[in-house]
């Protein structure tokens, strides 16, 4: 039986907006698709003890976080007329205003990708081996809690 390669997720460093808008201009021939739902996480430059985080640093257990994206990926489709789905999220260190996240599905109608694309946010938040440490600076850092 032949294995079925996973799809790596991950890019290093922040998500470029050019990466973005060719996702989205890629699939503009695809008839089939009546709705896109995307969601853009960004880093926050939220404020902690000692300071304001200027960065995050993420880093993932990588082939648990593969592994794992395909199930989550695999009971989607199985749950929603979706046309594709993708995901790319970041490793390495993200400054504040950078993309980190960038979660794009794709269906005929609205509804299918706007709840299966929350629903994945979600799961990746929750489920996936992938930690960030918020960067307040040099000698200053947090592990972040996903919510």
């Amino acid at each position: 039986m032949k294995e079925k390669k996973l799809r790596n997720i991950f890019t290093e460093g922040p998500i470029p907006a050019q990466k973005i808008a060719d996702d989205v201009q890629h699939h503009s021939g695809k008839n089939d698709i009546g709705a896109h739902s995307i969601f853009l996480g960004q880093v926050r430059a939220d404020a902690k003890d000692g300071g304001t985080v200027t960065a995050i640093e993420y880093t993932a257990y990588i082939e648990m976080a593969l592994e794992k994206m395909a199930l989550i990926r695999e009971n989607l489709f199985a749950k929603y007329p979706l046309t594709c789905m993708h995901v790319h999220h970041s490793l390495g260190t993200v400054a504040v205003g950078e993309i980190c996240l960038f979660v794009f599905v794709s269906a005929a109608h609205r509804k299918a990708a706007i709840d299966a694309c929350e629903e994945l946010v979600e799961q990746i938040k929750q489920e996936l081996p992938i930690w960030g440490k918020e960067i307040v600076s040099e000698q200053l850092s947090y592990w972040k809690e996903n919510k």
